[in-house]
């Protein structure tokens, strides 16, 4: 049997005034979702626990089959993980964004300009945290580049050291508001703002800020700590579901290293840029090329998310509408064409909400079709066809069983 995956990041959400009152889902043109849908069956998943996060980290946990609320210790971890940066047993994986805060004096009077520094180039970034490490790092504090704006610190403790953090707050939550009340709480909140303010000093000069001020860009003008966690231990995928070998096609560093702790392979696919540019066709073509060499191939795709953080529902509509045709589409058509037994999912990892430009707890739609998948009513792919589904799974996480051994094996899945 060969199993495909397909996740539109924050796919899902609300009406749009813009689109006559219908979501971004309900707008775009998605014949292959509406037939395979029509072929199989849609129902709704609630993939992220309310007593977390509604982030991607959380939600593809959940979709890959594990329980966040036994399994989740950070994002920040799961990144460190993608590069292979080995933690401590007392070591701390920290998030560190680059950002674009105002221009007031104190950071406490500052707001959110930017969650990306105004989407900001890898080899940018890069330049950037070399800096950041030799003004502020030392063998205790390691400032890692990763991708574009997100990167790392990490924290090297010795036994008995420890974070004591009540709450930090993702940047793409606060997009223009004041940053006062969203400052890390707790014991160690002067740790972490301290190196958010002195990293303002060291940035606003740097050759690549000048660069990019000129250039009419956004500056990053802070590093923003977030999504504190230890490395988690998660059990191997092949060994939960009879030997079910498994590839990750992904632009984005915490589903890159959540495949890794699974032991599943990553696929590199030339022109993935985790952002409204990428290259859909070429992350197709390589998801069936991985098809010959995998049981279960799972193809990420950041642009709807991306859209939606920027407000844009128009942008939001025309990458849905790009997956299914370069993506889903031409998958679909390669397996039906090559493999007796196959079956697909397609379903957005949480809703994010162009209202507010940010993630939401909330159910999000899937759709199985494929071998043994009976058709039931379902004639399209919406929040709305979803919530009106017999199959709803209330716990995220079992939906990977029930995609997997078929459309019974999860007791009390309606």
């Amino acid at each position: 049997m060969k199993y495909i995956i397909i996740v539109p990041d924050g796919a899902a959400d609300e009406p749009q005034a813009s689109l006559d009152g219908k979501t971004p889902l309900q707008a775009a043109n998605t014949p292959a979702c509406d037939f395979l849908a029509s072929q199989g069956i849609v129902g709704a998943a609630w993939n992220v626990p309310e007593q977390l996060g509604a982030g991607s980290d959380v939600a593809n946990m959940s979709l890959l089959g594990y329980d966040p609320l036994e399994n989740f210790s950070g994002r920040a971890p799961l990144e460190a993980a993608a590069t292979d940066i080995q933690l401590g047993p007392n070591d701390w994986a920290v998030r560190c964004n680059l950002v674009t805060l105002s221009d007031e004096e104190k950071l406490a009077d500052k707001k959110m300009k930017s969650f990306s520094a105004g989407h900001i180039t890898t080899e940018e970034a890069t330049a950037l945290l070399k800096t950041l490490q030799e003004e502020l790092g030392d063998e205790r504090f390691e400032f890692h580049p990763s991708v574009a704006y997100r990167n790392l610190l990490i924290l090297r403790f010795t036994e008995g050291e420890t974070l004591n953090l009540e709450a930090t707050t993702p940047p793409h939550d606060i997009i223009g508001e004041s940053v006062a009340q969203y400052l890390p709480s707790g014991e160690s909140k002067e740790f972490f703002c301290g190196i958010m303010e002195r990293s303002e000093a060291i940035l606003r000069e740097h050759p690549v800020n000048l660069a990019r001020v000129a250039a009419g860009k956004e500056p990053a003008t802070h590093v923003w700590l977030w999504s504190q966690g230890k490395m988690p231990q998660l059990a191997p995928f092949a060994e939960l579901h009879d030997g079910v070998s498994g590839a990750m096609i992904t632009a984005v560093d915490l589903l890159r290293g959540l495949a890794k702790l699974i032991g599943w392979s990553l696929i590199e696919v030339p022109g993935a840029t985790a952002y409204l540019d990428t290259d859909y066709t070429a992350k197709g073509e390589y998801a069936k090329k991985a098809l010959d060499d995998y049981d279960l191939v799972f193809v990420h795709v950041e642009a709807p998310d991306e859209a939606a953080h920027e407000g844009s529902a128009e942008e939001k509509v025309r990458a849905i509408e790009r997956i299914d045709e370069e993506i889903i589409l031409p998958i679909y058509e390669h397996c039906a064409e090559n493999f007796e037994l196959w079956r697909m999912l397609v379903i957005p990892d949480h809703e994010t909400l162009i209202r507010t430009k940010t993630h939401a707890h909330g159910l999000v739609p899937w759709l199985i079709a494929g071998y043994g998948v009976p058709s039931d009513t379902s004639f399209n792919f919406s929040e709305a066809t979803a919530k009106e589904s017999d199959h709803q799974f209330p716990a995220g996480h079992q939906l990977m069983e029930f995609f997997l051994k078929g459309i019974d094996v999860v007791e009390g899945n309606d």
